[in-house]
């Protein structure tokens, strides 16, 4: 990347499709009379994992309009579509080929949210020796610099404390310089299984124009072997429609966000969850403009304590903190194994044919919404595929595949990190490790499923009860010194050697069926 005071009379402004935000900062940095705005549908970002049909159109249609709000605004946008056939299929060669047909020299872009993506720029920008600058993205809370500094120095670099930085940063629920209501974190007060009487608000649903339905057809026709279901389609793709989510959410579920935010249910996937994080990763939405609405909430009466310092959490706390942790360790991050596990993903999470209820229902979920909430994604897939020692690598480009919502930045983390326990403990102080009984007490998966959730080994045995136990056995060499597991490995050290056979006997039956 070269940087130079001198500029040509006009620049190319890259903006990219999870970039969609006029307070972007190449666009606050740009000049409407004399800039041009590319914006390009590439080969290269909608194949590089097996995106969900969804994804893949929520994210075309989303750029489309947005480029038409560009040019209603007064802006010069080229605009590149994935079937226009002089199109170059990547990135660097839309923008080659804008710099050849409008003879600009210069090249504006806020930094791309993906590691792959930037190397890409500045090595393209290096080797064909463009003038490439690349700003800043200002619309998270914290810089990579500020998260350096916090992280500089710790051997663990634990989430909670990051996130009181950010509370006293933005003045988030602050009474002085003293959390509201005396205490940081209120998580313990959200851990309400939920009953299926419970009204349950859906999430608002928008009817795809002509610009979405030209989109899906594309869809179809490209990409019509992608995992997951197309139809019906009906997310937000303008801003005014996920400013519309949003006040819905907080009218409707955000109240009862807080005490059953881990719960699941078979027939209500999304609960009291915000369905917002598609919005806010591809830009349609602001991170601080969806916190302040929130707190608004608790201040005016309409929602407690524990279900707005919850969610707020979850954005500039966790959201906040997993960008600045993949930064910080990019590259080589989404290659950890700590546990150097081997197994192939199973099929099904590609089919969702098992017979284990709650797998069936988180997969059968994300592949009808490209969507599935935080708990179903660390405590049922995440936590099988850590237990039956599936490759993180592999788990890491499912969950990047499958969700509308995933962009490597917070997914990886996420999934290395959380739910594979892969980067031995950067991340997390434990493995979120879990037999059946977890998901019995916060779900009504186990009141239907074939497997008995009360067995522990054996025939008809729940196959997250024997997978728990091997998967403590098989790794005690990394994770008996681990003082959160100390307990269980107690457990299993009382336990008489015939009892530890027939656990692991009936793991490695499990694990030889995949």
């Amino acid at each position: 990347m070269t940087q130079t005071n001198e500029r040509s009379s006009s620049r190319l402004i890259l903006v990219l499709g999870d970039q969609l935000s006029q307070n972007l900062s190449a666009l606050s940095q740009a000049e409407k009379a004399r800039d041009t705005v590319l914006m390009a549908e590439v080969a290269d970002e909608a194949g590089y994992v097996p995106h969900h049909k969804k994804k893949i159109a929520f994210v075309f249609s989303a750029m489309r309009h947005f480029a038409d709000e560009l040019g209603a605004a007064g802006w010069q946008v080229r605009y590149v579509r994935l079937n226009d056939p002089d199109n170059t299929g990547s990135i660097t060669g839309e923008i080659a080929r804008a710099i050849g047909d409008l003879s600009i020299a210069n090249v504006q872009v806020t930094e791309p949210g993906e590691y792959r993506l930037k190397a890409a720029l500045l090595e393209w920008a290096d080797q064909s020796q463009t003038d490439l600058h690349m700003l800043e993205d200002d619309r998270f809370v914290a810089t990579h610099q500020e998260f350096r500094n916090w992280a500089d120095g710790r051997k663990q670099l634990r989430m909670e404390y990051f996130y009181r930085e950010m509370r006293r940063k933005t003045g988030l629920l602050m009474n002085g310089d003293q959390p509201e209501g005396g205490r940081w974190n209120f998580d313990a007060e959200n851990r309400k299984p939920a009953n299926a009487d419970l009204f349950m608000p859906q999430p608002p649903r928008s009817d795809p124009d002509d610009i979405t339905t030209e989109v899906l057809s594309l869809v179809e026709t490209r990409f019509g072997d992608n995992f997951g279901q197309l139809r019906p389609f009906w997310f937000a793709v303008t801003r005014a429609g996920a400013l519309e989510a949003l006040d819905h959410f907080v009218e409707h579920a955000l109240p009862l966000f807080g005490d059953h935010q881990d719960a699941m249910l078979e027939a209500e996937p999304f609960l009291y969850h915000s369905v917002l994080s598609h919005y806010l990763n591809a830009g349609l939405l602001g991170p601080m403009e969806i916190c302040r609405q929130v707190e608004r909430a608790y201040y005016e009466g309409r929602a407690p304590l524990n279900a707005v310092e919850g969610f707020i959490r979850q954005i500039i706390g966790w959201r906040e903190y997993v960008r600045g942790l993949y930064w910080l360790k990019m590259p080589g991050y989404t290659e950890r194994n700590h546990f150097g596990a081997t197994r192939p993903l199973p099929d099904f999470y590609w089919t969702a044919k098992t017979e284990m209820a709650c797998m069936a229902a988180a997969i059968g979920q994300t592949r009808d919404h490209a969507y599935a909430h935080h708990i179903q994604r660390l405590m049922v897939t995440g936590n099988f595929a850590m237990l039956a020692g599936v490759d993180p690598h592999e788990v890491h480009e499912w969950y990047l595949a499958v969700y509308a919502d995933a962009y490597e930045w917070v997914e990886a983390p996420n999934v290395i990190g959380m739910s594979q326990f892969a980067d031995g403990g950067l991340l997390g102080s434990k493995p979120y490790a879990a037999s059946g009984n977890y998901i019995n007490k916060m779900s009504d998966h186990c009141s239907h499923c074939c497997y008995d959730v009360k067995r522990k080994f054996g025939a008809n045995a729940c196959p997250f009860n024997p997978l728990y136990w091997d998967f403590l056995a098989r790794n005690a060499d990394k994770l008996r010194g681990n003082p959160r597991l100390g307990h269980a490995y107690r457990t299993w050290d009382r336990m008489d050697p015939e009892k530890q056979a027939q656990y692991r006997d009936s793991a490695r039956e499990i694990l030889d069926s995949l």
